[in-house]
């Protein structure tokens, strides 16, 4: 199964492979608050986690969900204009749930019920710097790719 690194001193997400060869390196925001694992906090949460959900397989590209369903919206300049304050999350969503009790599971430090998720963003968001309220935003055509190539289970680790 391959696994995920996500770094946020450098915004980069790495994919490797079962036999742990990088096969990709993508740009990605995480949260403009930076880390940090408490409910509320707007932080990205680190530690070791798993993909719990993959969510809108088939979906067309820049699907708007909102609670992780399609809002029957497609993501546009003249959408965004008509919804300023709104966090855009597009296309494909990859749950995160976190591995350890205590740090980043259960109780306020809780990843999945904080509802954090690695989806597509609009392409006019940068890559590369903090951004997001929390989750790792990426390009959408990035999300596309990485959802098709990783499956429920796939662990993911956080690190500054």
């Amino acid at each position: 199964m391959p696994r995920i690194q996500i770094k946020i001193s450098s915004q980069e997400l790495d994919l490797y492979s079962d036999n742990g060869e990088k096969i990709k390196r993508y740009l990605i925001s995480t949260s403009k608050n930076g880390p940090g694992e408490r409910n509320g906090s707007y932080c990205t949460p680190r530690g070791r986690h798993v993909v719990r959900a993959k969510v809108g397989a088939g979906q067309p590209v820049n699907t708007v969900f909102v609670e992780r369903r399609p809002t029957g919206e497609i993501y546009s300049p003249e959408l965004a204009t008509q919804f300023p304050g709104r966090d855009w999350i597009l296309t494909r969503i990859l749950w995160l749930s976190g591995l350890e009790v205590g740090f980043n599971r259960l109780g306020n430090v809780d990843t999945m019920r904080r509802c954090i998720y690695i989806h597509g963003s609009p392409d006019s968001v940068p890559m590369g710097r903090p951004g997001s309220i929390g989750c790792v935003r990426m390009r959408n055509s990035d999300i596309l790719e990485l959802f098709d190539r990783v499956t429920v289970g796939t662990k993911v680790e956080i690190v500054e």
